[in-house]
């Protein structure tokens, strides 16, 4: 399973990228906004550090418009994924981009009806929002499982990728439902790697060790 980071905030993403264990990189027009920075130059940043998918999204809502935006987007780098949103417009233009060998996240996923399209318009990934689900009352995690049969029954190439993912917990029902990658704030990125018990056993670990006076170098 991918780990994408869903931030603009290079510095943050140069840390967590130097684990090794950072697959790519999300964006959308509210974390530009709050990054206060030129888009453009933002995205390069990112593809500089994270050689994996990095989502830069079209602002136009017109088919014209999309395919004009997402073509500069994919010039800034090769690395460069066009996301656009799950609407007609967005899956028409969708289809010309992978006629023209440029990648694309379908974004705003909230139905297995919507993915399917996505699929057949050529998506490289879909986006379902799981969290925005949960709170509107249904189960997040449900729709990853519709995509999945969907994709699986008629071998759609698209990949399903987890968005819109509040807790560790997200991360681990979605990789157990299938997705192929989840994108995921850098705090839910940080708590990945903590259990109470991993720390409490490590405290007795070094105390223990500290007690025989030995040195490993």
């Amino acid at each position: 399973m991918q780990l994408f980071l869903d931030t603009t905030d290079t510095a943050v993403l140069k840390d967590l990228a130097a684990t090794g264990l950072v697959d790519g990189v999300t964006t959308n027009p509210s974390l530009i906004a709050k990054s206060g920075r030129n888009m453009l130059e933002v995205i390069g940043e990112i593809c500089a550090i994270v050689p994996g998918p990095v989502s830069a999204e079209v602002a136009a809502m017109d088919t014209a418009g999309m395919l004009a935006e997402g073509r500069k987007l994919a010039g800034v780098a090769s690395n460069v994924v066009v996301k656009v949103p799950l609407t007609r417009e967005g899956l028409t233009a969708t289809a010309e981009f992978a006629a023209e060998g440029i990648q694309t996240n379908v974004t705003l996923c909230f139905s297995a009806a919507q993915a399917l399209l996505a699929a057949k318009a050529g998506a490289t990934f879909i986006s379902p929002f799981i969290g925005r689900l949960d709170d509107h009352g249904a189960d997040g995690m449900d729709l990853i499982t519709e995509i999945r049969a969907i994709y699986d029954n008629y071998s759609f190439d698209t990949e399903i990728l987890a968005a819109s993912i509040r807790t560790p917990a997200h991360v681990t029902q979605a990789a157990l439902a299938g997705a192929d990658c989840a994108t995921i704030p850098p705090d839910v990125f940080q708590a990945l790697f903590k259990h109470p018990l991993t720390e409490r056993g490590l405290q007795q670990f070094m105390a223990d060790w500290a007690k025989t006076g030995q040195s490993i170098l």
